[in-house]
């Protein structure tokens, strides 16, 4: 019993270690790439136009610049996620330094269509491994304050997208898509500058019986925070070091012996986990979740673009092909990526008081407020007020959801479990822009406020009925359930 008071956790290490220096330059790196992958999806609102505008495409041929990226990042999710898990997490930013900044700068140089359409569904495989960071940022963080944190992680999206609708507003009246495309790829560069010297995660490591390197890890981050590591030896995980004191009522999904798992799992069989009778729930209640808030946010950021500089819905899309260099489109724009701010602050507000599925499910309500007047709003003014707060709404969601969704998972299969369900998020993105466009074209746009509303109440319906809340709990390498009994938990 002795020996049990001498060891400790990597989640007991960085609650004794704190929140200082070390993970303000982890969250500076790891915000970079949030960045990367903001300018580069929000770029399409831009950049779809003008060029439809200057190579005369039709409305299909323009929503599939869109689609391919979001096709792109399908693919991404699902593969970055898995190299991560097997790999490492600095193995899954190669996606976004050298994937999305190669093809991110060469899309610029398209001489056609279709080299354009080719360029950019790679720029989204790239992509996919976006949720990488927010996974790596996540395993650094301590326990007590990881929701607040996790938020502000959230606001490198917010200037993300905010920097993008600046640099439209300062580039494309004055040049041409091809330097938007170009100057967009610059974050990712920067990703692909610092990648060797970003920390591995200490978590990884020990899930991978590599706990000399993860105590190399943590003693840096408690040198530069001016702390000290707990007396004791670092250890994968409690339960698999005490595994004789264990209560035969926990039943492990994974197998308690991390080290075994490390060497026995293949990126197949992590994949195959989310689909056991232990996780299938999740999994396929978390996709519909991410799948209804890319969806609606995306929408949201699309109708803002298509109707910001019309009288008329039915006149949106015409004014904008015809009118592709007018600054007050970009000012616009510019205007309402600010909605993303008080929805970040909103999401701070919420998600440690209220826990993940309750602040999901408020904000969710709260967007369909917003969008409900939309359905008979004839005024200009209303209707970009009404968008501006439903896009307000549509990030705190987002930014709660992924972070809910890097909470359910355990460290083993972290970014496969996110990955995956990001992929279907980014599948909700992949359709939205032939139902945003199409719609806005066609004179519907009140068919399609009733489609994503529908969208909106079927996505709050998913959440409360995943069946846990991690508001508080400690990451875990492990997935318990306890039985006889509706809460799963997730283990310490």
């Amino acid at each position: 019993m002795d020996e049990q008071r001498d060891v400790y956790t990597v989640d007991e290490a960085l609650a004794h270690v704190g929140f200082g220096k070390f993970q303000y330059l982890v969250l500076t790196y790891a915000g970079l790439g949030w960045v990367a992958e903001a300018m580069e999806i929000l770029i399409l609102s831009f950049v779809g136009p003008a060029v439809k505008s200057e190579w005369g495409l039709s409305s299909t041929q323009e929503s599939l610049i869109s689609t391919v990226v979001f096709a792109g990042l399908v693919v991404g999710a699902y593969s970055w996620g898995i190299i991560s898990d097997n790999f490492g997490r600095r193995k899954g930013f190669l996606g976004v330094a050298i994937v999305t900044a190669g093809a991110g700068l060469l899309s610029s140089f398209s001489p056609n269509y279709i080299s354009l359409v080719t360029l950019r569904c790679l720029v989204g495989v790239g992509l996919g491994s976006g949720h990488v960071f927010l996974s790596w940022f996540l395993e650094f963080v301590p326990v007590s304050n990881r929701g607040k944190w996790m938020v502000v992680f959230s606001a490198f999206w917010t200037l993300g997208s905010i920097s993008e609708a600046a640099l439209a507003w300062i580039v494309m009246p004055r040049l041409n898509w091809r330097w938007l495309l170009a100057l967009s790829s610059v974050p990712s560069f920067v990703v692909l500058v610092f990648l060797g010297v970003s920390p591995e995660s200490p978590r990884y490591l020990c899930t991978k019986g590599r706990t000399t390197d993860a105590l190399h890890v943590l003693d840096n981050m408690a040198q530069l925070n001016g702390t000290k590591l707990p007396n004791g030896m670092l250890v994968s995980n409690k339960t698999a070091w005490d595994e004789e004191f264990a209560t035969p009522e926990h039943v492990h999904l994974l197998t308690s012996n991390i080290n075994k798992t490390a060497e026995a799992k293949s990126g197949f069989l992590s994949f195959l986990l989310l689909f056991s009778s232990r996780l299938i729930r999740t999994t396929f209640l978390l996709s519909i979740l991410l799948f209804g808030n890319s969806f609606a946010y995306y929408a949201i950021v699309l109708f803002v673009s298509e109707l910001s500089s019309a009288e008329k819905t039915c006149s949106s899309t015409l004014l904008l092909s015809d009118n592709v260099q007018n600054s007050s489109l970009y000012i616009d724009s510019f205007i309402t990526s600010l909605a993303e701010v008080p929805g970040l602050l909103l999401s701070a507000i919420l998600v440690d008081r209220a826990g993940r599925k309750l602040s999901i499910s408020i904000i969710f309500t709260l967007a369909f407020i917003f969008l409900l007047p939309l359905v008979i709003s004839r005024s200009n003014i209303l209707r970009t007020s009404l968008l501006f707060g439903a896009r307000m709404c549509a990030m705190g969601t987002f930014t709660i959801s992924l972070i809910y969704a890097s909470e359910l998972y355990p460290t083993s299969m972290r970014s496969t479990g996110t990955g995956s369900a990001n992929a279907m998020g980014r599948i909700g993105g992949m359709v939205c822009p032939f139902v945003a466009i199409a719609v806005v074209e066609g004179c519907h746009t009140r068919a399609a406020i009733i489609v994503l509303e529908g969208v909106i109440v079927i996505s709050v319906i998913s959440v409360l009925l995943i069946p846990f809340e991690t508001r508080g709990q400690e990451l875990s390498d492990i997935v318990e359930a306890v039985p006889n009994s509706k809460q799963v938990t997730v283990g310490e």
